[in-house]
């Protein structure tokens, strides 16, 4: 049976000594970067300084330029009109981007166009009016959740751009006010032809089912009033209509009340059906700053610093390099 050999004690402990060296060397090297580095900033206070105080009073006033404002407007698009109202706004966007001062004051009637940064459209999730009686929107969330997330499915474009409100959001240089700026846009989204005849056409067709829901309410009533008055009187009417144990009687009692909450609806809706686009909410003059242009003060004298200490170390990497392989 073999036995092992121990190891050396003599290369252990050269081992240990080696990685001891190594370890001291690198605090060493750590130790002399960091005095590097204050002798560099010592040498360089001046400079450093000046950079600080240089990129700190840019930042104040590049935050102060760059400063935008934002107004949003919460919007319900009648009739079917969603796709209508984001390809106008995709339009205006487009004409923003080419500078298009022309289309935007004299189409749309924005009094100052240069004043106008951006327009965006985003939907407000609100899932449960989105299905709230309307069987077949519950069915299609269901059949498009059964290959993906639900969530994913309910922030889908397909979705989301049928969900009752949308919130257009204006962004601008300036402040400015709503008869300048908000006001001139909804006229502009309500100026369709086509849309206008819909409009018309569902307005009437609502009023007329109020007509008509009202005289079926009304003949309830009758109907109702001639059964107490019979029921009381303990006298049978022909012409009322024969109630096994009041079950055709609840059966009226329940339509009527239907034609009722119908009614209350109706009304709801020719309050928002007098504009193709109706809006909800108008919010205007909210202060607006990117992350980055917010701490601009800060960012900038670590940067100018940086791109001295970059400007010095490189000087020196060339001085160095010529040094050796000059001529």
């Amino acid at each position: 049976m073999s036995t092992k050999v121990p190891q050396n004690t003599e290369d252990q402990e050269i081992d240990l000594a080696q990685i001891s060296k190594k370890i001291g060397n690198f605090f060493d090297r750590v130790s002399t970067s960091i005095f590097k580095s204050i002798q560099f900033f010592v040498k360089n206070w001046v400079t450093v300084l000046i950079l600080i105080v240089v990129g700190f009073g840019t930042g104040f006033l590049l935050e102060n330029f760059k400063k935008s404002y934002q107004h949003q407007i919460i919007v319900a698009p009648n009739f079917g009109s969603t796709d209508y109202l984001y390809s106008k706004i995709e339009l205006i966007d487009a004409k923003i981007k080419e500078g298009d001062t022309l289309f935007l004051k004299n189409i749309i009637g924005i009094q100052n166009p240069d004043n106008l940064k951006k327009i965006e459209i985003e939907p407000i999730a609100d899932v449960y009016n989105f299905i709230n009686n309307k069987p077949e929107n519950f069915e299609l969330i269901k059949l498009m959740a059964e290959d993906g997330d639900i969530k994913k499915v309910l922030q889908e474009n397909i979705t989301s751009k049928n969900y009752t409100y949308q919130t257009i959001v204006l962004t601008t240089k300036n402040k400015t006010s709503e008869e300048k700026l908000v006001k001139p846009f909804l006229k502009y989204f309500n100026s369709s032809d086509y849309y206008s005849k819909i409009q018309k056409e569902s307005y009437e067709n609502i009023q007329l089912k109020m007509r008509k829901n009202d005289t079926i309410i009304k003949q309830i009533d009758g109907l109702l009033d001639n059964f107490s008055k019979s029921t009381n009187s303990g006298a049978k009417n022909d012409k009322l209509v024969y109630y096994n144990e009041n079950t055709q009687l609840n059966d009226i009692i329940k339509t009527k009340e239907t034609l009722i909450n119908e009614q209350a609806i109706h009304k709801i809706e020719l309050i928002a059906y007098d504009k193709i686009i109706k809006e909800s909410s108008i919010t205007t003059n909210i202060e607006y700053e990117k992350i980055t242009e917010k701490y601009l003060k800060f960012i900038l004298p670590v940067l100018f610093v940086l791109l001295f200490i970059f400007y010095r170390s490189f000087i020196k990497f060339y001085r160095r390099q010529n040094s050796l392989f000059g001529n």
